[in-house]
């Protein structure tokens, strides 16, 4: 068995192709658990944290090209570890996966790739001679462009590419870093799940995409969440439902809906255009199904319905392109969105577990 084919079995080992990457259900014995008494403290907290058991820099953007359509794209680097902390070499415990999505309203472009720890595959470094912060799986990257002094994330170059597709986007940061749940303790169901979670929601966006027909130069915005845990969801939790909502007002929104057999556990944050954050309180936030779509072979929601009484937000959520599947290791649905109603703007949705 090749490297990549058993990093893929044990990716897959057990129930995680039910739950998603790493089992996120499972039992975390010997791994560290999230403390909602801990100082999320930058840049470090930007790095890895190996004595988790999973962890993700997970960046989407939506942009509008020069020749006036709508384009998605999103690039994700996980980690997950064996067992808790590192070690040099093959001894190294830590598995990487790359995920890489160009999305236009008629196509789909996904890639992936997989790496081991220790052996200069995949990592995330905060020292360097070029970059304060660099993610990287093979030849896809990460890296900060920001000054001294400045955050490591505040401006950013991205790279990825597919067999069909690449993509390079500079991203600069409009506003700040904003820390989810309480100071970036964010719970995940009632039984007490939780992760630290924290967003940069506020990137403008500049990108040359390069498709089959030819290369397109878009521009938009972006948001990059930053998630560890070791295991942040429930036994009885099947997937999720997350969604992004760049408002044209400079406000934001981070939802998800955690299912299973009693309805869902939902949360989220409300980001007002100068960065702060109103945490929302479980149920404040409802999601309903409006639209399903066949998406490789089985019914997903496509449009959804939106409403947070507090905020007088009642939206209706469309997807650009309802057959944004990504036929990965681990397969889940992802791509951008528009929403109209008492709000207008921009956005993305991700499902898993279906």
């Amino acid at each position: 068995m090749n490297a990549n084919a058993a990093l893929l079995a044990l990716l897959l080992a057990g129930p995680a192709s039910a739950q998603g990457f790493a089992d996120l259900g499972a039992p975390a014995a010997g791994f560290a658990l999230p403390d909602p008494a801990r100082t999320l403290t930058f840049p470090a907290d930007h790095g890895a944290h190996p004595d988790f058991r999973i962890e993700w820099w997970y960046l989407t953007a939506a942009l509008t090209g020069s020749d006036g359509a709508d384009y998605g794209l999103q690039w994700t680097l996980f980690r997950t570890a064996l067992a808790p902390g590192d070690a040099e070499g093959w001894q190294s415990p830590q598995l990487w996966m790359g995920h890489a999505a160009l999305t236009t309203a008629t196509n789909h472009y996904v890639a992936e790739r997989l790496a081991r720890g220790g052996i200069g595959q995949a990592g995330v470094s905060l020292t360097g001679s070029d970059a304060p912060f660099t993610a990287w799986i093979d030849n896809w990257r990460m890296a900060s462009t920001a000054k001294a002094g400045e955050d490591a994330l505040s401006n950013l170059n991205l790279t990825a590419n597919g067999d069909d597709f690449k993509y390079a986007v500079d991203l600069q940061a409009e506003g700040p870093l904003v820390l989810h749940g309480t100071d970036g303790y964010s719970v995940k169901s009632a039984a007490g799940q939780a992760s630290h979670y924290y967003s940069q929601p506020f990137y403008r966006a500049t990108a040359t995409l390069t498709l089959p027909e030819g290369k397109i130069a878009a521009t938009g915005h972006a948001w990059l969440d930053r998630e560890w845990s070791s295991q942040p969801l429930a036994a009885d939790q099947t997937g999720w439902d997350w969604f992004s909502l760049m408002f044209d007002d400079g406000a934001r929104l981070m939802g998800f809906v955690l299912r299973d057999g009693a309805g869902g556990f939902t949360s989220g944050t409300w980001i007002a255009p100068d960065g702060t954050p109103t945490p929302l309180a479980p149920g404040a936030l409802t999601a309903e199904p409006l639209t399903t779509a066949t998406v490789a072979g089985r019914s997903l929601p496509v449009e959804w319905r939106l409403t947070l009484a507090d905020r007088g937000l009642d939206v209706t959520l469309t997807a650009l392109n309802p057959q944004s599947w990504m036929a990965t290791s681990v397969a889940y649905w992802e791509g951008p969105i528009r929403f109209k109603g008492s709000h207008t703007g921009r956005g993305y949705l991700e499902m898993t577990g279906y």
